[in-house]
């Protein structure tokens, strides 16, 4: 079977010396590079190196770390043995890793350097734990060095058999609806998700994409597109400010770029301020700006459109329950139907139910169900949550959406966010994309308080641009203006939006701080 391990054996012998990819870190003007030949053969000193120790099918091994290209190195090495690599945030308390280990129970554990101290502190209470390898040079007894096992061992070109069904990835949700649930992947996932991304995005091996998000989590599908044509991923680390985002962009001329809300935001208030003038970068040859993880505002992508008058646009819609990104997208062709998430890509179904499982009426809101063989095999050792999410080989999002005549989706709203305030369903996401148009707004997010005649209240928590002011009485006059009664806010909160590392709001915290 085929599988993105033997997308990188390829490249190595198609594209020996083109660049896979490059890592910038600002702080310490740092900036490297490895070829396709170079990362293919680190990636099998390690699958070496984990076959020596005993280490394959059905075993598993944790990564911790941010960006980087030892990360991608062991992180195919893994797969490349066989085993089944276990990715961490690297935002997790040692509670956190604990958690997850406990669940996993991995047999060993890369990490950067930057984490040694911790590590070597929590090694006692990782049970199971036969060998720790720093991705680092420092020199602790009981710790392994990542540039020793790539000293010791040789490239060998022994290969193991691996097969799409067989696990290869145990993915942790980003928890924010509560406690990260283990999602595990077989290696037709991330075929899938390859696939996914290099069809919606026309990938040549001539792109080169800036790629920003944690590796940790599924949004790595949209590196993996890269995989499918020998093209290039620049690995942007350590300070994502809008500067530099616009001069990574330039100096490595940059094809495509994947961007989260706050990061587009972030671009577009520089703009506005004038820290950025684009006419001091060479952006000639980006061609693409694609967003997803969460719904975006149409303002939004409409400023960037302004500023970006050259770059075509999509948005992708995905979950870590299916690969990542790439079920559905909107296509540069679709740009008239901007706000959509477009329609299935060609490795999806996709439909929208009622509470019944009925699929509903055009123009109506259900949930989203999908089927595909990038569904996760199972929430590990969780089969009620398995049992739960999937059916019948649908997979059931928990995202609410409609479809309009011509077959294009938009996302309503996450069902577990759904306000019901006086017996009308409201939907947070519809009224933020109101609210974001409001000139002095920078982030917003909508939440249900508890109410005692309403049952629950709209709320909105508002986050002005830098150095604006706005009062509870602008807000009430601009919603009166633009939002029908029944969604107005009662409440209206000035504060900053906590989000994820993967762009989403933790509405929970905000509940938490203002639902009382």
């Amino acid at each position: 079977m085929f599988t993105i391990v033997d997308l990188v054996v390829k490249n190595a012998r198609m594209y020996p010396e083109k660049i896979a990819y490059v890592q910038i870190k600002p702080i310490s003007n740092e900036r490297k590079q490895v070829t396709w030949l170079e990362f293919y053969q680190k990636m099998t000193k390690i699958a070496s190196y984990l076959r020596c120790r005993k280490i394959g099918k059905g075993k598993k091994v944790a990564l911790l770390g941010r960006n980087s290209i030892e990360w991608l190195e062991v992180f195919f090495g893994i797969m490349a043995s066989g085993a089944v690599v276990v990715p961490l945030n690297y935002r997790f308390t040692n509670e956190d890793i604990k958690y997850c280990f406990d669940i996993a129970e991995p047999q060993m554990f890369f990490f950067d350097e930057e984490y040694l101290e911790r590590i070597v502190a929590l090694r006692s209470y990782l049970d199971g734990v036969q060998c720790f390898i720093s991705m680092g040079t420092k020199k602790v007894d009981g710790i392994e060095l990542l540039e020793d096992i790539f000293e010791k061992f040789t490239v060998e070109t022994e290969k193991v058999d691996l097969r799409d069904e067989e696990e290869c990835a145990l993915y942790f949700t980003s928890g924010t609806t509560g406690a990260p649930k283990a999602v595990l992947h077989a290696h037709r996932t991330l075929m899938v998700s390859a696939l996914s991304e290099a069809i919606c995005h026309e990938w040549t091996s001539d792109d080169v994409q800036l790629m920003m998000p944690p590796l940790y989590h599924l949004a790595i599908g949209h590196l993996l597109g890269g995989l499918i044509t020998g093209g290039t991923n620049v690995l942007l680390t350590e300070l994502i400010r809008p500067d530099i985002v616009i001069e990574t962009l330039s100096k490595e001329r940059c094809t495509l770029v994947f961007l989260l809300v706050p990061w587009a935001l972030d671009i577009i208030r520089a703009i506005e301020n004038g820290e950025i003038r684009l006419v001091e970068y060479d952006l000639n040859k980006l061609r693409l700006i694609h967003m997803g993880a969460q719904p975006i505002p149409t303002s939004l992508i409409k400023k960037l459109k302004a500023y970006f008058p050259h770059v075509s646009y999509d948005t992708t819609y995905g979950l870590s329950e299916a690969g990542g990104p790439g079920i559905t997208h909107l296509g540069k062709a679709d740009e008239s139907k901007i706000g959509s998430i477009g329609k299935p890509t060609l490795l999806w179904d996709l439909r929208i139910v009622n509470e019944k499982g009925e699929d509903v009426k055009i123009g109506e809101v259900g949930e989203i169900l999908v089927k595909g063989n990038g569904i996760m095999k199972e929430y590990y050792k969780n089969p009620e949550a398995t049992f739960k999410t999937i059916r019948e080989g649908w997979l059931y999002t928990g995202d609410l959406a409609k479809m309009d005549d011509e077959g294009f989706i938009y996302i309503v709203d996450r069902k577990k966010d759904l306000i019901i305030s006086g017996g009308e369903n409201i939907y947070p996401a519809e009224i933020e994309a109101v609210l974001h148009r409001h000139p002095k707004i920078f982030d917003v997010a909508v939440i249900g308080v508890p109410d005692e005649r309403l049952g629950e209240a709209v709320a909105a928590v508002i986050c002005p641009k830098t150095g604006e002011k706005l009062t509870v009485e602008e807000m009430k006059s601009y919603c009166e203006q633009n939002l029908p009664r029944y969604k107005r806010p009662r409440h209206f909160f000035f504060d900053e939006i906590p989000r994820n590392p993967s762009g989403k709001i933790e509405k929970q915290k905000l509940r938490a701080k203002y639902g009382g």
